[in-house]
C-alpha cells in the first residue's frame, strides 16, 4: 500500500536533519566560548601595583582634579620620586584596600568638608548603596551605556526586567553589632550602588548581597566621559571593599565575590583573572579550583574538567570547532519499518526575553526516522554551589544564573537558561 503521506513525511524529516545540525554547530560554537563561574576569596586579596594606581589615580582626580596616567603609588611622577628617595629606614605604609576606596568619598571626610588632614576636594563624589528599583535617572544611564558600548536599543520595561525586578527576599543581616556601619547593608537582597561625581549620577553597579558572598551582577557608567578612569576595574575593586568590611564587621561567613562569568578566550571577560586569589568552578563536578591551574588547561584545549583534566575536548591544532559531518540522506519510507509517530513532538517557535515558546508538530501519520548518531549534552544542574542555587531560586534571567522555562515533572520538571545555553 502507497503511503499518502510519504512526500511530506519526506519534507518534514529533511526540515528536522536541518535543524539538528544547525543545533549542533551551536552548541559546538558555545564550546568554542566557554564560561566558567568565577569567584574570589575577597579576604586573601591584595591589590597589585596597577590595581593601586588605578585606586590612588581616581583619588587624586577627585581631590586635586588632577588626572594624569603618569603617578607612582603615592601620586608622584616618575621623575619626583627619583630625585627624592626615601630614607632607607623608612618603610612605606602598607595599602589598604578599603582605606584607599573611601579616601575620596563623601561620608569618609571631616566635618569642614575636606579630607582629613588635607584641603577641601576639587569634585565632590559619593557612593549610596540602596535596594534595587527603577528611576528614570538609572535608566537614562543604562540606554547611554548600552548604544555607547554594546550598540544595542533598549526599552524601559527591559531594564526593569534585567536589572530592577529581583526574586530575592529581603532579610536582616546578623551582624554581631546592632549599630553596623552606615555604609553596609543592612539586609541581604538586591542593590544598586550609585556613583555621583558633583551630583550627577556618572555609574552604577548592580548587586546581590547574599549570605556568604557578594555577587556581581552588572556595571554601567558614562562611558563616552569616564572610560579614562577604568571604572569597570574599579567597581570591582570597590565591591571587594565591601565583601573585606562586612566580613569585618562581622556578617556570617562574607568572603567571597561571585564575578559571574570566566571566559579565557574572551580578550573582554579574560581581566577577572587579574584579581587573586580565584577560583573557577569545574563544570562537572561543581568543585572549586585555583584560577592558574585552570587556565594553564585552557591554554591547550577549549573545554576543561579541572578536576579530572582527562575529561575534555580538544580544540584542535586551529582551535576551531571540527568541521560537521553532512546530514544523511533520508531513506524512503518502507512499511515494514514505519511506526514512529510526531503527534508528541513539540518545536521550537520563537525565543523571546529569555522564554521558550513550544508548538506542537501537527503531524498525525507514522514517519520513518532514520537512527542518527546520538547528540550529548552537558546537564549544568547547578550554580556554583547548592547553597547559592538555593537562596538565588531559580531566577535573575540573563545574569548567569537560572530562569525556569517549562513545566511539568514536580518541582524539578521543565528546564532552565543559563548563560544562554539551555538546560535540562
Amino acid at each position: 500500500m502507497e503511503n499518502p503521506h510519504a512526500e511530506r513525511q519526506a519534507i518534514l524529516l529533511e526540515r528536522i536533519l536541518k535543524n539538528t545540525s544547525k543545533c549542533t554547530e551551536m552548541v559546538l560554537e558555545l564550546n568554542h566560548c566557554m564560561e566558567y563561574t568565577i569567584r574570589l576569596d575577597a579576604r586573601a586579596f591584595k591589590a597589585s601595583k596597577r590595581q593601586r594606581k588605578l585606586v590612588n589615580r581616581w583619588n587624586r582626580y577627585v581631590i586635586s582634579g588632577k588626572d594624569s596616567e603618569h603617578m607612582d603609588d603615592d601620586g608622584q611622577s616618575p621623575t619626583a620620586s627619583k630625585k627624592k628617595k626615601p630614607h632607607p629606614k623608612t618603610k612605606t605604609p602598607e595599602f589598604s584596600l578599603c582605606d584607599a576606596i573611601h579616601a575620596s568619598e563623601a561620608g569618609f571626610i571631616d566635618g569642614s568638608g575636606s579630607v582629613t588632614g588635607s584641603e577641601a576636594p576639587f569634585h565632590s563624589f559619593e557612593t549610596t548603596l540602596e535596594p534595587s528599583t527603577y528611576t528614570d535617572e538609572k535608566y537614562a544611564l543604562f540606554e547611554q551605556y548600552q548604544r555607547s558600548v554594546h550598540h544595542d536599543n533598549t526599552t524601559p520595561g527591559g531594564f526593569k526586567r534585567f536589572l530592577v525586578d529581583s526574586p530575592l527576599i529581603d532579610k536582616r543581616i546578623p551582624y554581631p553589632s546592632s549599630d553596623p556601619p552606615a555604609h553596609l547593608p543592612k539586609t541581604y537582597g538586591s542593590y544598586h550602588q550609585l556613583y555621583r561625581v558633583d551630583g550627577t549620577l556618572v555609574a552604577m553597579g548592580v548587586i546581590d548581597v547574599l549570605p556568604a558572598c557578594v555577587s556581581s551582577v552588572y556595571f554601567m557608567y558614562d562611558h563616552e566621559k569616564w572610560e579614562k578612569f577604568s571604572f569597570g576595574k574599579l567597581s570591582a575593586l570597590r565591591e571587594i571593599s565591601l565583601v573585606q568590611e562586612m566580613n569585618e564587621a562581622g556578617a556570617p561567613g562574607m568572603e567571597f565575590l561571585y564575578m559571574g562569568f570566566y571566559i579565557h578566550t574572551c580578550p573582554k571577560m579574560r581581566y577577572k583573572g587579574e584579581y587573586a586569589p580565584s577560583y573557577l568552578a569545574d563544570p562537572e563536578t561543581y568543585t572549586w579550583h585555583p584560577l592558574p591551574s585552570c587556565v594553564a588547561l585552557l591554554d591547550k584545549q577549549r573545554y576543561a574538567c579541572f578536576e579530572r583534566p582527562d575529561w575534555f575536548t580538544r580544540s584542535g591544532d586551529s582551535g576551531s570547532p571540527p568541521p560537521m559531518p553532512p546530514p544523511p540522506s533520508p531513506p524512503p519510507p518502507d512499511e515494514a519499518e514505519l511506526g514512529i509517530e510526531l503527534e508528541h513532538v513539540q518545536a521550537v517557535s520563537q525565543i523571546k526575553d529569555n522564554t521558550l515558546w513550544i508548538a506542537p508538530v501537527a503531524v498525525r501519520a507514522p514517519v520513518l526516522l532514520p537512527a542518527p548518531s546520538p547528540i550529548s549534552y552537558t546537564a549544568y544542574t547547578q550554580f556554583a554551589d547548592d547553597a547559592v542555587l538555593g537562596r538565588l531560586g531559580a531566577a535573575r534571567g540573563g545574569r548567569g544564573v537560572y530562569t525556569r522555562v517549562g513545566g511539568g515533572g514536580g518541582e524539578g520538571g521543565g528546564f532552565y537558561f543559563l548563560g544562554g545555553v539551555v538546560v535540562f
